[in-house]
């Protein structure tokens, strides 16, 4: 419509890269989302999925404030304000719930959390495509290995009496490991078999973000006489540091977030005094012994306490002048 430089009422401006001035028909929001239609369309079932199974449920919370019975109903139930919160906290087991929780997740963040970063660097220096190909595919397939089959290995390899890993120390030693029946080996074992599972799947997203490397910086790194230590240190990391710093963002936020089924296969009368956490306790709490309020209200703490965690961890990269997750 001309190069003015004027502002025009309805109209939206664009400026070159020469520095001219346009001005094109603000069309707004309804007409822009109508000529992209199709890729509205296929945002629609994920939409549809996180507004009902995430978003809807949550108007469920509300019974974390209430004495909730099933034959009254969430909005009949009588209204008792802090009341479970102020009873979770005074709980004798919190404070237990809370070491174990804790213990899990720094070993986790610890030992677990770098392992897939290490993998995906030492995959990355392998030339060979077809072998390369053929380690990330046995790598792969712990993490579709169910924790019911991983706690049956477990328990094959390290039971007292016929394992396999404690019949080699007894052989070795003459003495057994209690693993499964100490509490001291609990969080270890814990850990391991997080490493042993989803290290291999975590490389994914570190793979991918490594493809997009320009092969021509390493190229000049070999011209300038740099090692494949230089080049992994100087060009490697470098590339993928934003994607670490995403995913461990992500991690802190689910601190409290041991994961249920994993723990609840492997603890037992001998070692529950360290395999109790948060999630554990909420599902028998609220589904075995029926007390919904209160296991509401502590997996209300849990989400909080994440939610704080991740806008904590986030505003520290930005400040760090790291890009973070938003």
């Amino acid at each position: 419509m001309g190069n003015s430089g004027e502002k025009r009422k309805g109209y939206r401006k664009i400026v070159t890269t020469e520095g001219k001035v346009f001005y094109s028909k603000d069309s707004g929001l309804a007409a822009y989302m109508w000529r992209h239609k199709a890729l509205y369309l296929m945002l629609l079932p994920g939409l549809l999925y996180f507004i009902m199974f995430r978003y809807v449920p949550m108007g469920g919370l509300v019974i974390a404030f209430k004495n909730y019975s099933p034959f009254q109903g969430i909005w009949g139930s009588p209204w008792v304000g802090f009341d479970n919160f102020k009873q979770f906290f005074s709980n004798q087991d919190f404070l237990i719930l809370l070491r174990n929780t804790l213990g899990i997740s720094l070993l986790q963040l610890v030992l677990y959390f770098p392992a897939p970063i290490i993998l995906s660097l030492l995959l990355n220096e392998i030339r060979h495509s077809w072998y390369k190909r053929t380690v990330q595919t046995f790598i792969y397939i712990p993490h579709f290995v169910s924790w019911v089959i991983v706690a049956s290995l477990s328990y094959q390899l390290f039971n007292t009496n016929d394992g396999l890993i404690n019949m080699l120390v007894k052989a070795a030693t003459g003495e057994t490991i209690p693993i499964l029946s100490s509490g001291k080996y609990f969080w270890g074992l814990i850990v391991g078999q997080d490493i042993w599972k989803e290290t291999g799947y975590g490389t994914i997203i570190y793979l991918a973000a490594l493809a997009g490397v320009d092969q021509e910086m390493y190229e000049a790194a070999r011209v300038d006489g740099a090692g494949r230590w230089q080049m992994m240190w100087n060009i490697t990391l470098p590339a993928i540091k934003s994607t670490v710093i995403i995913m461990l963002i992500l991690r802190v936020g689910s601190i409290l977030n041991t994961g249920y089924e994993q723990i609840f296969l492997m603890r037992n009368d001998l070692n529950v005094a360290f395999a109790e956490v948060f999630d554990t306790f909420i599902y028998t709490r609220g589904i075995q012994n029926a007390q919904y309020s209160f296991s509401t209200a502590a997996g209300m703490f849990k989400s909080i306490v994440g939610m704080i965690m991740v806008l904590g961890a986030n505003y520290t990269a930005k400040k760090a002048g790291e890009s973070g997750i938003y």
